[in-house]
């Protein structure tokens, strides 16, 4: 049986245990990883998995299992297990499928999977690795040491069912290097790095072109300086400004907003950001890593204006919190193999501004740019914003030298409010953002 067969047997033995409804999940896949470290294999891995997980419901009450024995007996032990569990559950009326003329999926080769990635001999692997860490190593003498360089490739198949008539598949590949270097300048040592991924391998940054990348970035952390506590314009390099959309998802995900747990609860077409902020939830983006034809319900993904020029316009939403919430499925369901589905994002990302970054820190007399943050220091009920960071000094529109040991401060609110946004947009993963500059905020240093 193929997995698309599998995954109808066991809805359709759920529906004949008593089952209203069912909805299975399997997923499959063979991963790689190899750290090298001074040129020597430190750690490799190759492993495939496979994992099947049904969901049930009997009315209102919900039961759920997962199995990777996918067997005739597994399946049928799998679907007893969840009957069982459905028995002893508490009644949710918002609990259930979407409806029959929800189903669908994205039309068209979105680029998930290539063929070149499946493709590559293990010891390519090893030696890209090795050739990122050799050019880190070999940058500056200043470089004395390194965490290694590292190459991982993942393959992938997800199929869905559901008992309403929906029946989905699709392949990924992935594959990602990286670098990272330690840098010593007289009792101080420093490190960072640099990585890039992609859905194909030929798309790849070369392998030295990260070394070197982890090698400079490593090289301006030296001679590090703490800062005296003052409040000044602050600029995100876009590595970090990635974190800022992670806060605005986790502050208009469904979940949030119908627990009222987000400062931007109740706020729909209400100006919650400047004029030129607008961010997108896009699933549909051929190539990138937060693209899929159809959502962990069997919804089409599609492209949904969360914030546009600074006005709220939507929250992201599966059909649970959509119905707590009385609105509709954006298509943004999310689920591992088993249990009921939470909310995820597609390319989530913060459309690009006119500025470039150049222009941006030239416009800073006095400020900090912002490379590395550290900790958790932020409450998206309230806003507060407070979290470690590493960076540059901006001194008369220049870097001018390297902080670390700071925090920075303010609040979500005042950030969206204030925020221009940089010309420098580029994916490199499902969440980006190009280089933001906010005109305020608290550095606290010494």
């Amino acid at each position: 049986m193929t997995l698309l067969e599998i995954a109808n047997d066991a809805i359709q033995q759920a529906l004949d245990a008593g089952a209203t409804d069912a909805e299975c999940t399997i997923a499959e896949g063979e991963e790689f990883s190899v750290q090298v470290r001074r040129g020597e294999v430190e750690t490799i891995k190759q492993a495939a998995s496979r994992g099947m997980g049904l969901r049930i419901l009997v009315g209102s009450y919900t039961g759920s299992s997962y199995t990777s024995d996918l067997s005739p007996e597994g399946v049928r032990h799998m679907v007893a297990q969840a009957m069982e569990l459905a028995a002893v559950t508490t009644e949710d009326p918002f609990a259930g499928l979407p409806e029959a003329s929800d189903f669908g999926a994205v039309a068209g080769d979105l680029g998930l999977y290539s063929s070149d990635v499946e493709g590559l001999d293990p010891a390519v692997k090893i030696e890209i690795a090795r050739c990122a860490e050799d050019a880190a190593l070999k940058f500056d003498a200043r470089i004395t040491n390194s965490d290694g360089g590292s190459f991982d490739s993942q393959l992938g198949r997800r199929v869905f069912a559901n008992s309403r008539g929906f029946a989905g598949e699709y392949r990924s590949s992935y594959c990602s290097v990286s670098a990272s270097a330690v840098a010593k300048l007289g009792d101080q040592m420093e490190r960072d790095y640099w990585y890039h991924s992609a859905r194909r391998f030929t798309d790849l940054e070369k392998p030295d072109y990260v070394g070197r990348r982890a090698a400079e970035r490593t090289l301006r952390r030296l001679g590090s300086v703490k800062m005296e506590t003052q409040r000044v314009p602050v600029i995100f390099e876009p590595r970090v400004a990635r974190s800022m959309m992670g806060h605005i998802f986790e502050a208009i995900e469904g979940r949030s907003v119908y627990r009222q747990s987000t400062f931007l609860a109740g706020k729909l077409g209400e100006t919650v950001a400047a004029r030129g902020v607008t961010v997108i939830d896009d699933g549909t983006i051929p190539g990138l890593f937060g693209t899929q034809p159809f959502d962990d319900e069997g919804i089409p993904t599609r492209r949904t204006p969360v914030i546009e020029k600074g006005v709220l316009k939507s929250y992201l939403l599966n059909t649970y919190s959509a119905r707590k919430l009385g609105l509709k499925s954006t298509g943004n369901a999310s689920r591992g193999i088993t249990g009921n589905a939470g909310v995820g994002h597609g390319n989530f990302y913060l459309e690009a501004g006119t500025r470039t970054p150049e222009e941006l820190i030239a416009s800073v007399p006095n400020g900090f740019y912002v490379t590395e943050l550290i900790g958790s220091g932020v409450n998206v009920s309230t806003g507060d914003y407070s979290r470690g960071a590493a960076g540059l000094w901006i001194r008369n529109g220049e870097l001018a030298f390297a902080v670390s040991e700071v925090t920075i401060a303010g609040t979500l609110q005042q950030m969206l409010m204030t925020m221009e946004v940089g010309n420098d947009l580029e994916f490199r993963g499902s969440v980006a953002a190009p280089t933001l500059y906010i005109p305020e905020m608290t550095v606290g240093g010494r």
